[in-house]
C-alpha cells in the first residue's frame, strides 16, 4: 500500500501533489479511515527531494484537516438541532447527548486542541463537538492549531527519513494503536461507570 501511494503521488506534478495532500487531509475526518498521515509524511519526503516546498505543504494540509474537521462539526450541529432533539435517532438517546455536552463543557476545548494527536477518534471528536454546540470560532481556531502542530511534526519526520517511509509508518502505526487502545479503555470505564450509577439509582 505504501509503495502504491508513494508511486502515485511522486508521479504527479507539484500542483497535483498539493491537491492530493489537501484531498487526503480533508477526507480523513469526513470518511475515515484514510491514510492521510502517511500521505503527509510522503509529502515531507518530497520536500526533501525538492519536489515541493515546506510552507505550502504545511498550510495546505492544515487547511484540509481543519475543513474536514469543521465539515463533521457542522453535520453534528445540524443533527443535534433537527434530528436528535426530535428523538428521530433512537441510537443516540437524549441522555447521551446531555452527557456529551457536559463532557465537552468540562474538557471540550482541550479535546479539540488534542484531536490531531488522537488517531482513530478524530471524526468522533469533531462530530460530537458539533452535537455539543461548541463555539464555532474557538473550535476552528483550536482545530487549526492542533492540525498545524501535528502536520508540522509528521512533515518533518518525512523530511528526516526521506525514502525510509516504512520506518515512520511503523512507528506512527504503533503510536496510533497505543492511543486508540487507551482511548477505548477510558471510554469503556466511563460507560461502565454510567450504567452502574444508573442501575443503582433504579434500585
Amino acid at each position: 500500500m505504501i509503495e502504491n501511494i508513494f508511486s502515485f503521488i511522486t508521479d504527479l506534478t507539484p500542483f497535483w501533489i498539493y491537491i492530493a495532500l489537501f484531498f487526503f487531509a480533508y477526507i480523513e475526518n469526513v470518511i475515515p479511515p484514510s491514510p492521510s498521515d502517511l500521505v503527509v509524511i510522503i509529502g515531507g519526503s518530497l520536500i526533501a527531494a525538492n519536489s515541493i516546498h515546506f510552507i505550502p505543504t504545511l498550510l495546505i494540509t492544515t487547511i484540509g484537516s481543519v475543513l474536514g474537521f469543521m465539515t463533521l462539526y457542522f453535520i453534528g450541529s445540524k443533527l443535534d438541532q433537527k434530528v436528535i432533539k426530535a428523538g428521530k435517532l433512537k441510537f443516540i438517546p437524549t441522555e447521551g447527548l446531555d452527557k456529551a455536552e457536559l463532557w465537552f463543557n468540562q474538557y471540550g476545548y482541550f479535546i479539540i486542541f488534542a484531536n490531531r494527536f488522537l488517531p482513530g477518534t478524530r471524526s468522533v471528536i469533531s462530530f460530537f463537538a458539533g452535537l455539543s454546540e461548541l463555539n464555532v470560532k474557538k473550535t476552528a481556531i483550536l482545530a487549526a492549531f492542533s492540525a498545524f502542530i501535528w502536520n508540522a511534526i509528521i512533515i518533518y519526520l518525512g523530511i528526516i527519513f526521506g525514502n525510509n517511509i516504512k520506518t515512520v509508518d511503523k512507528y506512527l502505526s504503533t503510536y496510533s494503536n497505543i492511543v486508540l487502545t487507551v482511548t477505548i479503555v477510558i471510554v469503556l470505564f466511563f460507560v461502565t461507570k454510567y450504567f452502574i450509577k444508573k442501575s443503582r439509582a433504579k434500585n
